[in-house]
């Protein structure tokens, strides 16, 4: 098990020292999901929630999350970000309920990676729908949030993407 780099001599938090890492191209690609039903689906896709575009807003929300992630996340380091692209796609159960999967996909070229831009950008999307559409129905439900893949660095990760 790797062992803890985020607390010092003292047993206390600190933020890491990334100086001498080498920089290099890094990536990482998060998913949230919000649950909502058939009326919020519908008001969503033919553009008629009061509040507005619901995507389009959540969409600038979740870019504007992840160039703020280090003013959210006490140990995150304030990085350039070179690129942030949002997307969605819906699916529908058996229990006439409406999934929204938003991908959220973060690059930069630096000394440190981009897993919780990525992981806050989606997270704040899920919210930002909520947020929008919560007037309709309470009762939406988020998640599961995840890491799908990061690149660059020393390690990478790729995890099977499951529906």
């Amino acid at each position: 098990m790797a062992e803890f780099t985020h607390f010092n001599e003292e047993g206390r938090a600190k933020m890491v020292d990334v100086s001498d890492k080498p920089e290099t191209a890094r990536t990482a690609l998060a998913h949230s999901s919000i649950a909502v039903n058939k009326e919020i689906y519908e008001k969503i896709t033919n553009n008629e929630m009061k509040k507005g575009d619901v995507l389009a807003v959540a969409q600038v929300a979740a870019v504007m999350a992840a160039k703020k992630t280090w003013d959210l996340i006490p140990m995150c380091h304030p990085i350039p970000l070179t690129g942030v692209n949002i997307t969605f796609s819906w699916d529908q159960d058996d229990n006439d309920q409406n999934r929204l999967t938003i991908s959220a996909f973060v690059k930069t070229k630096g000394n440190t990676g981009v897993e919780m831009e990525a992981l806050t950008a989606a997270s704040a999307c899920a919210l930002t729908v909520y947020d929008m559409c919560k007037a309709v129905d309470k009762g939406m439900v988020i998640g599961p949030t995840y890491l799908v893949e990061k690149t660059g660095g020393k390690t990478a990760i790729l995890r099977e993407q499951s529906k």
